[in-house]
């Protein structure tokens, strides 16, 4: 019995390390701004989502949209929804955002702006001002959504 108890124990952790191993699919979508560096606009893994920070720029024409923070906040959360959808997902599955302000004297607009986006139990949140956002932006918001596992045949 007692060499058996090693046996067990290394089988049950190949078995737990495979079963656990989960593959992560790059997630892209021209309905947002493409990467403006060496990353993915999402990343999933399993059944959880994880959304690099989006700016506001327009997918169309890849500039900075006009109209101060509200606008901005508008874009972001738009190319935010839409690489949510191109990966099966929507912003009731969001659990966490990281909000990224240049200003902290934004937070007022900015968060009226992002509560149409979250009005039924709203992700955990961190809001802070960062010093610097790629392109003169405004706000930046990132993300991780989690949906039910779909299993696949």
């Amino acid at each position: 019995m007692r060499l058996l108890y090693p046996l067990f124990i290394y089988l049950f952790g190949a078995v737990l390390a495979q079963a656990t191993s989960v593959e992560k699919k790059v997630i892209s979508t021209s309905d947002a701004p493409r990467a403006i560096g060496p990353y993915s606009q999402a990343l999933k893994v399993g059944n959880t989502l994880y959304l690099a920070g989006q700016i506001a720029l327009d997918p169309e024409t890849n500039r900075m949209v006009e109209g101060g923070i509200e606008a901005q906040t508008h874009r972001v959360l738009q190319n935010l929804g839409a690489v949510l959808n191109a990966a099966g997902f929507s912003f009731s599955d969001v659990v966490q955002a990281q909000v990224f302000l240049a200003n902290l004297n934004d937070y007022k607009a900015m968060n009226s702006i992002y509560a149409e986006y979250f009005n039924k139990a709203p992700p955990a949140r961190a809001v802070v001002e960062a010093a610097k956002i790629p392109k003169g932006a405004l706000v930046e918001i990132m993300m991780v959504a989690v949906s039910p596992i779909q299993y696949e045949p």
